[in-house]
């Protein structure tokens, strides 16, 4: 127990500063920033088991982000079926093409030796591939997103509950890693760094303007929840009646009928929000726990000493027979997969897929904060960074407001030096971000929770 106490220790206080918003601000602003705080800790996770356990860079992470969205759409939106009746079949025929163009070009790889030759019939099978795929896909792309573009022209999902669109996203994100682990993982770090980003902008690009797809930058609105809708919930005796238990000794208080019965509606539609959220926190808890449990035991295991082994020194791994590239590969798929996951669980709870959001510049340094701050090699660091990153970005601003109006309380209200203050708020929040960061870099450099080294035999 003694060797987590400093975990328990920074986690009592990440869980407590969440309690402080309940009571000083909203418990519903609590459990949201709690749901968020989750949704971080998996994409930290991801990029932790790169980086943490392997040494991979990673800029890439809003483009698997933006798969795990996408995969929520296709799996949970029903099928708009005059657009499949309009140009479903040639987009399936297009998708065959690509498969086929795909092994048609790891047959020739395999099958011939290197060669100009062979470069020559590689570029002739992508060429031909791309020629047939713009004349099938074009016309049958303009009937799909002439169906009702206002609220459809695109050819929907497959009408399934979203919380299937988590394994989907992982497979989205893990299928598009190995694509890019077999072309970029040759790369030196700072090359693949900037590989992986500009990767991500592309795949963003794609979902953005890609209207038959996802509607593009149209949004995909009103998706299925997981958990019940607040306006069920407040016509159901059930939680009236939780509600008026929990709420006995205020109603009491009330005399008047009509006031009782008006403060009991007000409290059963605060209520429904915040029990929306306990069970979207609920969900997410168990995932993170899962994660945890897994990740966990693949750190210590004999594969996890690996990983760390090739993150220290690759040259003597591969000396001692380990097959430095696999792992790599098989790593930064993983690492992708989990943050697929997250990306489906952030549209499950936003209930809607907005691609102009993903903002690969922005938050991917956010993210890799996260990363760093909890402490990289460590799953309990990585998650508190998460969690501690994200609430810091959220409370920077209010926390900001209330220090400028308590200093400058004693001046009018029309000073020229408050009214700038209290308008340069929004860059406050980049301002604290930025102090927090070099306070733990200066003094935490491995971390707030830093990898335990275990001596033990490769």
């Amino acid at each position: 127990m003694r060797q987590y106490s400093e975990v328990i220790s920074a986690y009592a206080i990440m869980l407590g500063l969440i309690i402080l918003v309940g009571f000083l601000q909203s418990w519903s602003l609590a459990l949201s920033i709690l749901c968020f705080c989750l949704i971080s800790a998996v994409m930290t996770m991801g990029a932790n088991i790169q980086w943490g356990y392997a040494g991979l860079i990673n800029f890439g992470i809003m483009g698997y982000t933006a798969l795990g969205g996408l995969a929520a759409v296709l799996v949970s939106v029903p099928p708009v079926k005059e657009a499949w009746q309009v140009g479903g079949l040639q987009m399936f025929i297009c998708l065959l093409i690509i498969i086929s163009m795909v092994f048609g070009v790891r047959f020739i790889l395999n099958k011939y030796k290197k060669s100009n030759k062979r470069n020559y019939v590689i570029a002739f099978v992508i060429i031909v591939g791309l020629i047939f795929l713009r004349l099938i896909s074009g016309p049958a792309i303009h009937l799909i997103e002439a169906v009702s573009p206002a609220t459809t022209g695109f050819l929907g999902g497959m009408g399934l509950p979203i919380v299937f669109s988590w394994i989907v996203g992982a497979f989205f994100a893990g299928g598009l890693a190995y694509v890019i682990g077999k072309i970029a993982l040759g790369l030196r770090a700072d090359y693949l760094a900037i590989a992986t980003l500009l990767i991500s902008e592309i795949v963003i690009a794609v979902i953005k303007h890609e209207d038959w797809l996802a509607r593009g930058v149209k949004n995909v609105i009103g998706l299925k929840r997981p958990v019940p809708y607040e306006i069920e919930l407040q016509t159901t005796q059930w939680f009236i009646n939780l509600v008026e238990k929990f709420n006995q000794g205020a109603l009491n208080l009330v005399t008047d009928v009509l006031e009782r019965e008006q403060l009991l509606k007000q409290l059963v539609i605060d209520g429904s929000t915040v029990f929306v959220k306990l069970c979207y926190a609920g969900l997410f808890s168990i995932v993170v726990i899962m994660l945890l449990i897994v990740t966990q035991k693949a750190l210590y295991s004999p594969w996890g000493r690996m990983m760390r082994a090739i993150r220290d020194n690759d040259e003597a791994a591969n000396a001692m027979g380990k097959n430095v590239v696999k792992q790599h590969l098989l790593i930064f798929i993983l690492g992708s997969a989990v943050v697929g996951i997250a990306g489906a669980m952030m549209v499950t709870y936003d209930g809607l897929f907005t691609p102009g959001s993903y903002r690969p510049m922005r938050y991917t340094f956010l993210i890799w904060v996260m990363v760093i701050v909890g402490g990289s090699g460590n799953n309990f660091g990585a998650i508190l960074g998460g969690f501690a990153v994200w609430f810091l970005w959220i409370e920077a601003a209010p926390a900001s407001l209330y220090l400028i109006n308590l200093f400058t309380s004693g001046l009018e209200e029309t000073n020229v030096l408050r009214i700038h203050l209290i308008n340069s708020i929004p860059y406050f929040r980049l301002l604290v971000m930025g102090i927090a960061l070099l306070l733990v870099m200066r003094y935490r450099p491995k971390g707030i929770l830093p990898e335990k080294i275990q001596k033990q035999q490769f």
